[in-house]
């Protein structure tokens, strides 16, 4: 355990470094801070392209669900015209709940499409304006 009067009073590197090696560690900064902003971006684009994946996944699902429920209804149909009213019940009460599977489907990937657009990486926007003014801050100083 070190004692408190032998520990070192924190100093700045910076202080004892000429203009030009300033200047080349702010070109590091500033090329690291580009580098992980680009990051930052495609991050968020990949999250928002997986909503979008999921919403028109949804979406196709929907379809398939609405195509059966539409043979159904065709099925209640067939079966009604030939009075057989069990069968006929039991087709129209599967070709009812299949379209509201599909009517439900539909909306939760309308909802994910709706997370998922504008497809700009907004999070990486707002964050590379804030570095933005924090540099324009301290080159005024």
């Amino acid at each position: 355990m070190t004692d408190l009067k032998e520990a070192r009073p924190v100093t700045n590197p910076y202080t004892t470094l000429s203009t030009a090696e300033l200047i080349k560690h702010l070109s590091e900064d500033v090329s690291r801070l580009v580098r992980d902003e680009i990051r930052l971006a495609s991050l968020e684009l990949g999250r928002k392209g997986k909503r979008a994946g999921l919403g028109a996944g949804l979406f196709g699902g929907a379809g398939v669900m609405a195509l059966y429920g539409g043979g159904a209804l065709v099925a209640t149909a067939i079966l009604a015209l030939a009075l057989v009213l069990p069968g006929w019940l039991a087709a129209l009460i599967v070709g009812v709940a299949l379209l509201i599977v599909a009517a439900m489907m539909a909306l939760i990937g309308k909802q994910q499409m709706s997370r998922a657009t504008p497809p700009l990486p907004e999070e990486a926007i707002r964050s590379l304006k804030a570095d933005v003014d924090v540099l324009k801050e301290s080159a005024h100083r």
